[in-house]
């Protein structure tokens, strides 16, 4: 696991190695062992290295036996020794035992068409010298991050978003789609980032870059659901057991202690089940709980690593978010809605003492229908209410004030599939949007509808309408939220998070699913909770999901109550000349009386971190060296 970081010029300004250093220097906490970097008049890349495989000799950036094709690369590629074999038949020469090194021998043999041969996470950059040409790719389902953006005929890129901030030519501005983005839907888009001209690489995508042309984009993997109805039950359930553990004994190749995070739900139960069934010594597990009775899971979390003998270790939050508040908004990257970014952060804190590599469950609700609101929108989806009653209702609805008990649900049933479906997730719609912002922030946004494109994926899908909700779960919030979550909370540690789950070919098997074993008579999850019967203990499949959620509300209205005012409410804050400030009083107030508008106050505050953390500063915060430096730096011949 790294950080990356680069620049190709393709005009006149060389690149310095002073700028390269820089970037890697803002990814410090995602490689603390040692940095890299290649270095021409055209190009330079960095890294900043995590020592997962190939301890000795797995030095970055890399290069092919003549010099003229280099990668740096943040990840790992699991397949990589069946590749290495098979390279090295077709004869080229190795001279490390990493996974890295595949890459530039596969773009030898393939070109930038070679990320189809990878299995496993990655974000990778490949210089081709003969050519000139740049070419960066993000593996298929988002895991790890990757941004970029043109500026005066160079091309930048690098894991985070505060590593390209480091470069004076990018200016500091908002991104205003991004940002009605955000408070619609917890997260920037898929495609962009908050500072405007700044965008993501999406998930499956690989882009090039070469002299005389503009980026081009090009996806290489799509996630498509095609039911295979001639299978039976039993033999779904069999080949997802066969494919959770090939996946699993995969993503425990690391030359350096690992373990796994454990909620004592399902999917991260499955996996340390799995772990402890292939490994010799017992698993390490790390889970979070909460003072709070209706927030705590650690006894669940606890009988699975009785269960299987895991080497367990536990932490009970306490609503003292404001010692690390700052440090998450800076590790984050961006603003972020999600609050369990604090337990996820803690954990792997926690984590970080004990392993440098930790298995996560995540992936595992999308893929096999594990969500509430897929039951709940086929409830609704027999609920159909006639169209003029639904435009009565919304009538009547409009003229409901916010914040009365009820309104929100008339303005929901109102709407009719795909509009509905997509509005059940929105924070702030778009009546309290006009609300919560200044007429002139208001007026940049005014343009972008953020729901529209999740709605219009919804529609031209609806004749498998469970498949469609999938999909675009699998599509936005899984990599926006969730995988971003975990990456950046665990980096903020400088230990590597994998996800067995979300394997590919995992992946692609459960598209063959059919929705009616994905959500049978009301259970979710169907399949996956068979294929773990007499493996996991019933009461751990049987009990009722309960996401990654935190006493937030009440934490809000008791010790972090003076905060929240402070924060939202301050002069820093109201210069800014974003938000409107009575607006954000009424929701404190609302809050204060018992409303649940936790996530709402939350990205707000997330906001207003950030901001004061990428916007008021223009220095960068240097992390706490922790470790010796390796530099190395290759030149071009």
């Amino acid at each position: 696991m790294c950080g990356i970081a680069g620049i190709a010029s393709f005009g006149e300004k060389p690149v310095l190695l002073e700028e390269i250093r820089q970037m890697c220097e803002a990814l410090y906490h995602r490689g603390p062992d040692e940095d890299g970097f290649y270095l021409s008049p055209d190009v330079g890349l960095g890294m900043r290295r995590l020592s997962i495989i190939d301890l000795n000799t797995g030095r970055q950036p890399v290069s092919n036996e003549d010099g003229s094709v280099w990668t740096v690369f943040n990840g790992e590629i699991y397949n990589f020794q069946e590749l290495r074999k098979d390279l090295e038949r077709r004869g080229h020469s190795f001279s490390t035992g990493t996974d890295t090194e595949v890459i530039v021998h596969s773009y030898e043999e393939y070109g930038p068409r070679c990320v189809e041969k990878f299995r496993g996470m990655f974000a990778f950059a490949i210089w081709d010298k003969r050519r000139r040409k740049l070419t960066i790719a993000r593996d298929r389902l988002g895991i790890k991050p990757l941004y970029y953006t043109s500026v005066n005929g160079r091309l930048i890129f690098a894991s985070e978003l505060k590593a390209i901030l480091q470069l004076p030519e990018v200016a500091r501005e908002l991104d205003w789609q991004s940002v009605s983005h955000l408070f619609s839907f917890l997260t920037t888009p898929k495609d962009a980032g908050i500072i405007a001209g700044v965008k993501k690489l999406e998930a499956g995508h690989i882009l090039t870059c070469s002299a005389g042309g503009q980026p081009v984009a090009e996806r290489y993997w799509d996630i498509e659901f095609h039911p295979n109805h001639r299978r039976s039950e039993g033999e779904f359930i069999e080949e997802l057991r066969c494919l959770l553990e090939e996946s699993v004994r995969l993503h425990l190749i690391a030359d350096v202690p690992l373990g796994a995070f454990l909620s004592g739900g399902i999917d991260s139960s499955a996996v340390v089940a799995t772990m402890a069934r292939l490994c010799s010594k017992p698993v390490k597990t790390f889970s979070i709980g909460f003072s709070e009775d209706g927030f705590n899971e650690t006894e669940h979390a606890r009988a699975v690593a009785i269960k299987f003998s895991t080497e367990h270790r536990e932490l009970v939050l306490e609503p003292n978010v404001l010692d690390v508040i700052e440090d998450i908004a800076w590790y984050l990257d961006e603003p972020f809605g999600d609050s369990s970014a604090i337990p996820t952060y803690m954990v792997s804190k926690l984590a970080s003492g004990h392993v440098k590599v930790v298995l996560s469950g995540d992936g595992g609700d999308e893929l096999f229908a594990g969500y509430e609101k897929y039951l709940v929108e086929a409830r609704e989806r027999r609920r159909r209410l006639p169209l003029p009653l639904r435009k009565l209702i919304g009538l009547a609805a409009s003229h409901i004030p916010e914040g009365v008990q009820g309104a929100n649900f008339l303005r929901h049933i109102a709407l009719s599939g795909a509009a509905r479906y997509v509005d059940s997730s929105t924070l702030f719609r778009a009546y309290q949007k006009k609300n919560l912002f200044t007429p002139d922030a208001a007026r940049f946004m005014a343009a972008y509808d953020p729901a529209a494109g999740k709605v219009q994926a919804l529609r031209e899908d609806a004749g498998r309408w469970l498949s469609a909700l999938q999909v675009l779960d699998l599509k936005n919030y899984l990599p926006l939220d969730i995988l971003t979550k975990v990456d950046r909370m665990s980096m903020a540690h400088s230990i590597e998070a994998r996800v067995p789950l979300l394997d590919h070919k995992v992946v692609e098997f459960a598209a063959t699913i059919p929705q009616d074993m994905q959500l049978k008579n009301g259970v979710t999850k169907h399949i996956f909770k068979q294929a773990m019967r007499g493996i996991l203990p019933d009461a751990i499949i049987d009990r009722p999901k309960r996401g990654f959620a935190i006493p937030l509300g009440s934490w809000f209205r008791g010790k972090l109550g003076s905060f929240v005012s402070d924060l939202l409410l301050s002069p820093t804050s109201r210069q800014r000349g974003i938000f409107n400030q009575q607006y954000i009083k009424k929701l404190v107030g609302m809050q204060n009386r018992g409303r649940d508008l936790d996530l709402q106050l939350w990205t707000l505050i997330s906001f207003e971190m950030w901001c004061r953390e990428f916007l008021d500063k223009r220095t960068m915060r240097l992390t706490a060296r922790c470790a010796p430096e390796h530099e190395a730096v290759q030149a071009a011949m």
